[in-house]
């Protein structure tokens, strides 16, 4: 059992100081009474002083063990997928809590050693699944939950955006373990067993359709969940301007989230259809990295378990490999 936190603050450090760190994880700290960042840690020491120089972070590393060392109870691990494994592991060991990106790990098999280390550490182990904690997202779970729409028919999101390719680690197979599934489908997956619990098959295309390179920049699946329904989402690293938006169907009506998946900063709309009923929109503006964050807060200080877990990050990789090894036959 992991025990509660002897402090009334968290004390974070973060590992990785790539773009989402330093333009999403480290404002959104800000914002947080009970959180304060005293570390940072990149393998080039340039990039880690600039990024505590910028936020006026005490202490900067390009050691990771001097970086477990600092004063932190808590880290974030926010670098390439590669690194995961081990970073996780040795946080573990050195009592830390965490909340680590998505992909968990390159596979399920390292992903399960991670969470036996955070097991035999005593340690919690939160991953970045950050559009669970939306408002609309959190709305819409209640309406599925409060069994408004019926018996769930499908869930269907739609992740597509534009990345070229370029020296970024996404297009490095070794380095992310995949493209547009590890990266996007990924984040779909987790939407998909939020809202319809837990799956049992998936089958579905892989492919690169207009950009050439390493990793995929098209994916596609369909699932069966254990309940009740399927599921279906794509998403990809080729479309410029697409519609992006979550449908959930069931018997007795259906919702929507639009202008949610690949935006900052817009006002996201979720509509509701009842039968019998008007229909109903509403409008929220919310930053999911600040709700993600001040819920893993809120765990890690109480000693209970987060909303997204070690755990759940393994099953999703289970699922992404079960649908890879589909693919490639």
């Amino acid at each position: 059992m992991v025990k509660q936190l002897r402090t009334k603050k968290i004390r974070w450090g973060a590992a990785g100081c790539g773009r989402f760190t330093e333009q999403s994880f480290i404002p959104a700290l800000e914002f947080l009474r009970k959180s304060v960042i005293n570390s940072v840690y990149s393998k080039t020491p340039s990039r880690a002083k600039q990024i505590a120089d910028k936020y006026g972070i005490p202490k900067h590393f390009s050691s990771y063990d001097e970086f477990l060392r600092s004063d932190i109870n808590t880290v974030y691990i926010g670098s390439v997928n590669a690194d995961h494994y081990e970073q996780v592991i040795k946080a573990a060991e050195a009592g830390k809590n965490i909340l680590c990106e998505k992909p968990l790990a390159l596979t399920s098999a390292q992903a399960e050693e991670m969470l036996k280390a955070c097991e035999k550490n005593n340690v919690h182990l939160a991953v970045n699944y950050v559009h669970r904690f939306h408002p609309l997202v959190t709305k819409a779970k209640e309406i599925l939950d409060s069994q408004m729409l019926g018996k769930l028919t499908s869930v269907n999101i739609n992740f597509n955006i534009d990345i070229p390719p370029s020296n970024n680690f996404r297009f490095n197979r070794k380095q992310s373990g995949g493209g547009a599934l590890r990266d996007l489908g990924t984040h779909t997956i987790d939407l998909m067993r939020y809202f319809g619990g837990e799956i049992l098959s998936i089958d579905g295309v892989m492919d690169n359709i207009v950009y050439k390179c390493d990793v995929e920049d098209y994916a596609s699946a369909i699932v069966k969940f254990k309940n009740s329904g399927y599921g279906f989402f794509s998403v990809s690293y080729s479309n410029k301007k697409a519609f992006n938006r979550i449908e959930v169907l069931g018997h007795k009506g259906a919702l929507s989230i639009d202008n949610f998946i690949g935006k900052k900063n817009v006002s996201s709309k979720l509509t509701i259809l009842l039968d019998g009923e008007a229909k109903k929109a509403f409008r929220k503006r919310g930053n999911k990295v600040l709700y993600l964050l001040r819920s893993v807060q809120n765990s890690f200080l109480k000693g209970e378990k987060p909303l997204v877990t070690g755990y759940d990050g393994y099953i999703n990789l289970k699922l992404m490999e079960e649908l890879e090894s589909k693919c490639q036959k």
